[in-house]
């Protein structure tokens, strides 16, 4: 089931009718072993029929049906919504000596949120880029990955220490599909392209990575900083190429280096 609902994510800014068949083979599969129970059944349903609505464009009630879809985004987002069964992974498993414990899951509810902003925005996945002057500019882009996390490293918050975890493909799975591809369409995708309609390419760049930093407020003042200037990384590399994917890339290489050579999620002092 998972890895069917991975690939509906994979061919969806590619191949729609065939990421929409393997999402409904998911949904089949979730309903059968219990992934989706009846409150999640439900909401779904009536998400499905605004999406559907909203993607036909009939009014000025568009406004509100765009704006229950991102509401029931962000409730995904969160784990808000009842009826969703998400598959533990590890729990409690320390990378490393000086890494501190941390968990993660299969989310079935955070995957979904790519089809329902979709119904939201057609142009969501996919919309005219504006790329930089000097294409050498996105190897600055790349380069900026390890040092804003040896800035980490230098501001405390990080210590080096290389790892390769024997859960180490089942997060990589988890956070390129489940995680990375999830936020950058809530925070790129949507925010940003929606703020950028509005205010400008600066403007929507700077708001939406300040709110993605502020999302990670649980984990302090650092990493809500070091969030913000991640969420500039990944913003410019949406709105230099218009895809989601891209921003997607950056997202889950900053968040596979973080594990491979640095202490994930944060230093923990022995």
């Amino acid at each position: 089931m998972w890895y069917c609902l991975a690939a509906s994510l994979f061919f969806l800014p590619f191949y729609r009718r065939v990421a929409l068949s393997l999402l409904a083979v998911s949904l089949l599969l979730a309903i059968s072993n219990h992934t989706l129970q009846l409150p999640a059944i439900a909401a779904l349903a009536a998400t499905g029929a605004v999406a559907i609505f909203c993607w036909r464009r009939q009014g000025a009630l568009t406004v509100a049906a765009e704006a229950f879809l991102v509401c029931i985004a962000a409730a995904l987002a969160l784990h808000l919504l009842p009826g969703f069964q998400n598959l533990a992974i590890a729990s409690g498993v320390k990378a490393g000596p000086e890494s501190a414990p941390f968990s993660f899951c299969y989310n079935f509810d955070k995957a979904l949120i790519p089809f329902v902003l979709l119904g939201a925005l057609p142009t969501l996945l996919k919309r005219q880029a504006a790329p930089p002057a000097n294409r050498l500019w996105w190897l600055v882009l790349l380069l900026s990955i390890p040092l804003l996390l040896l800035a980490a490293t230098l501001a405390g918050g990080l210590r080096v220490e290389s790892h390769h975890p024997a859960w180490l493909g089942s997060f990589m799975l988890a956070n390129l599909f489940f995680v990375s591809l999830a936020e950058e369409t809530l925070f790129r995708g949507w925010l940003q392209q929606r703020l950028s309609q509005r205010l400008g390419n600066l403007w929507g760049l700077a708001i939406a990575a300040v709110l993605f930093g502020l999302a990670h407020f649980a984990g302090g003042a650092l990493l809500v900083c070091f969030a913000m200037l991640a969420g500039v990384i990944y913003g410019l590399a949406w709105l230099w190429s218009g895809r989601v994917w891209i921003s997607t890339l950056f997202h889950f290489a900053f968040n596979l280096m973080h594990l491979l050579f640095f202490t994930y999620p944060f230093w923990q002092a022995v």
